[in-house]
């Protein structure tokens, strides 16, 4: 019984932070203000495109562009004496 409650606390844990980061992308793609059906529309649109390959590549690469463009900026905040936890969400961090 112990053991399956453990199980349980760690799979809400592991639900809760994938969350977490999913909604930490909608702030990174500067959506904050966003109407969430606006948002949700255009996942779902997203999510219906699955055979289009091209597209896909095209929408990753964006993605990873802006990945980039924010360790850029965690790089510079840091020689500014900022500090950075190392969680960040990132391309190769599903």
């Amino acid at each position: 019984m112990n053991m399956q409650r453990r199980q349980s606390a760690e799979e809400r844990k592991r639900d809760t932070r994938e969350k977490i980061q999913l909604g930490g992308l909608v702030v990174k793609a500067g959506l904050r203000s966003a109407d969430r059906a606006v948002i949700l529309g255009a996942l779902v649109d997203l999510a219906r495109r699955t055979d289009n390959q091209m597209e896909w590549a095209r929408l990753r690469a964006i993605g990873k562009a802006a990945f980039g463009n924010d360790m850029e900026e965690t790089r510079t905040h840091n020689r500014a004496g900022g500090t950075y936890d190392g969680n960040a969400v990132g391309p190769d961090r599903d």
